[in-house]
């Protein structure tokens, strides 16, 4: 497509139920998205970025995400996300990222062991990063959470190392599921690949509620574009 309309891959599993939700945000914020089947071994010609969306990805047997890892497509998007495309994982798709090793910490049972439906606010607390480059960093954005995994975790030397380097992009203002350091969305080092707990494609229109997931989406937008321009 055009660079004001990037082609974005959203990539559907088994047991996704987020990835027509991710698609429609994204046409609706000006991208080209396209439906990516698991078994697939290549991405759609000429994307610009991916998207991980939410949902059961293989039923979640074993752990959220392990199975998922070793999906036919997931060797096009290790390559794509390690040649710097921007990669976004959202909720399911953090699990699948974490359990692939393209971003640090694993994704555990809430701690109140119940699962969590409802708005909440997200510190944003880097900007260098693909995805939250327009933002500020304290800027908070209300976007709903849904999941019954989503207690991030990593050891306290860890959790340090992220924060001296960056990592640590989104937080929740408030204790949500017992996630350690309270982080919601963790970057890698280079910053184009982002896993989030919070559902930014289901806070992008005000006739529906809160709107904080559109810079995050934005961001991916941009950087697709920008892609799209540096490689022709």
């Amino acid at each position: 497509m055009t660079e004001s309309h990037p082609t974005i891959a959203v990539v559907v599993f088994p047991g996704s139920n987020d990835d027509r939700d991710a698609a429609l945000a994204l046409e609706t914020l000006g991208a080209d998205a396209r439906l990516v089947w698991h078994a697939d071994l290549e991405l759609p010609a000429g994307t610009a970025g991916v998207v991980l969306p939410g949902g059961f990805a293989y039923g979640d047997y074993l752990r959220c995400g392990a199975i998922a890892r070793f999906a036919p497509v997931m060797d096009a998007v290790r390559e794509f996300a390690l040649d710097g495309g921007p990669v976004l994982g959202i909720c399911n798709g953090f699990q699948i990222l974490c359990e692939a090793g393209l971003l640090p910490g694993i994704l555990r049972r809430n701690a109140q062991l119940e699962f969590i439906c409802r708005d909440v606010p997200v510190r944003v607390e880097q900007t260098e990063t693909t995805f939250t480059a327009s933002c500020t960093v304290g800027d908070e954005l209300v976007i709903p959470v849904k999941h019954g995994e989503g207690n991030w975790f990593a050891d306290a030397p860890l959790l340090d190392d992220l924060e001296a380097r960056g990592q640590v992009v989104l937080r929740y203002v408030a204790d949500v599921n017992g996630a350690f350091g309270r982080v919601a969305g963790v970057a890698n080092e280079a910053g184009n690949i982002l896993g989030l707990m919070p559902h930014p494609e289901h806070a992008v229109d005000p006739l529906l509620g809160p709107t904080g997931g559109v810079p995050l989406l934005r961001g991916l937008i941009a950087a697709a574009s920008d892609r799209l321009s540096a490689f022709g």
